[in-house]
């Protein structure tokens, strides 16, 4: 094998983390942007109270998916952001159980949502990948 081709297969699957890490910074980014401007936050509260969660936990919600789907986008802390965000993705998929499986049944049934809450869990293990944002390890504090 040449030279190229094996620092070539190095570096694969540091860019197969980026694209799954900016395809899931769309999907944060866009579901909290719906919330914001086409169910509005008040409606999400509503549709979240009609589905058994407590209204107020629309907005946490809408800060995790829209403040994740940015760090996730630039790479920073990539692989807590993916963790933190597997709750939001629980939530969705405990709403959408009782549709079935397809996500183009009425209501969108549970199949989107599990593989998001899975893309999410091997970003988190994956990391960053290729162009996120890396802190020196000096600058994060050890714990003793």
């Amino acid at each position: 094998m040449s030279r190229f081709s094996n620092d070539l297969d190095g570096r694969l699957p540091l860019y197969g983390a980026l694209v799954l890490r900016l395809g899931l910074a769309g999907v944060m980014i866009a579901h909290a942007l719906l919330k914001l401007l086409v169910f509005t936050l008040p409606g999400t509260a509503s549709f979240f109270e009609a589905h058994g969660f407590p209204g107020w936990t629309a907005y946490p919600v809408f800060g995790a998916e829209l403040i994740g789907g940015v760090l996730l986008a630039i790479g920073v802390w990539t692989r807590l952001v993916a963790v933190a965000l597997v709750p939001v993705m629980l939530g969705a998929l405990a709403v959408h159980w009782p549709n079935g499986w397809m996500f183009v049944a009425p209501h969108g049934g549970w199949e989107y949502p599990a593989f998001l809450t899975l893309a999410l869990v091997a970003q988190a293990l994956l990391g960053g990948g290729a162009l996120s944002v890396r802190f020196p390890r000096a600058a994060l504090p050890v714990a003793k």
